[in-house]
């Protein structure tokens, strides 16, 4: 009996460490209990966590796309704003020209009704006047300068033809001479002769005294070089708009140029 006991109190005794075995089974029923439920909760919370971090990288990319969508947005209500500005400016400019054109258009027809009336044709955008009475070469330009122009310089083959028209049957002073030196001719504005439309066997130089170029009928081939003291009709040509003249009013000849004429006529 005795022994029995001791074995019965032995077997109370077996624990792990210092605790009884009974005391023993029951926490390590517990200790497992508890490490399913922490190993539970750590796999919950791994899984819960890329949820997470899943659901935060979605809400970010929903803020990057609507803040691209308003940048978006407002770039083109910028360009559109830029477009409409540029638009009226480009319309106010072409109002602007318009007006600008449509008063230079009157002002232009105003003046060439005007100059008409004073005897003036427009043509390629220059005007000209073709004389109704005779004078020498030298007082004919004079009455080119009253008038706000210079005798004419033709330059070119409509123009021939244009000042041709323009003396009918008759011939008249052109801006021309070699009064400098002969056989050099030059324009009345300095420039050299490089256009010609001189007749057959002309400039001759007739008695040594013809320094003067007339023009005549002819469209190709109408000029002439006479005597600067003879009297002919002129053509004045203007690209500004002429003097204004009136028509009671008469250009008393330079006393240089008259002289010079009249000394001439007394020599012959």
């Amino acid at each position: 009996m005795e022994m029995r006991g001791n074995l019965y109190e032995n077997s109370n005794v077996f624990s792990t460490g210092n605790r009884p075995y009974s005391e023993a089974s029951e926490y390590s029923y517990d200790d497992v209990y508890v490490n399913e439920q922490n190993a539970e909760t750590d796999q919950t919370r791994s899984t819960k966590k890329p949820m997470k971090t899943a659901s935060g990288t979605n809400t970010s990319g929903s803020r990057c796309s609507r803040l691209t969508a308003v940048c978006l947005g407002l770039l083109c209500v910028l360009l559109l704003i830029v477009i409409i500005v540029m638009w009226i400016t480009i319309t106010a400019e072409r109002d602007q020209l318009c007006t600008r054109c449509n008063v230079t258009n009157q002002e232009k027809l105003s003046a060439i009704e005007l100059n008409a009336r004073q005897g003036w044709v427009y043509f390629n955008s220059k005007f000209y006047y073709i004389s109704p009475i005779n004078k020498n070469w030298t007082d004919s330009r004079e009455e080119c300068r009253n008038r706000g122009a210079d005798m004419v310089i033709i330059t070119s083959t409509e123009e021939q033809i244009f000042t041709a028209a323009l003396t009918g049957s008759n011939t008249a002073w052109i801006g021309l001479t070699d009064t400098e030196e002969e056989g050099v001719w030059t324009w009345v504005d300095g420039t050299a002769l490089t256009t010609r439309y001189w007749n057959e066997n002309e400039p001759n130089n007739l008695g040594n005294n013809e320094n003067c170029a007339e023009t005549g009928s002819s469209e190709k081939k109408g000029w002439n070089d006479a005597s600067c003291c003879a009297e002919r009709m002129w053509i004045s040509r203007t690209s500004e708009g002429p003097a204004t003249t009136s028509d009671d009013c008469a250009v008393i000849p330079t006393s240089e140029s008259t002289s010079a004429c009249v000394t001439a006529n007394i020599l012959k």
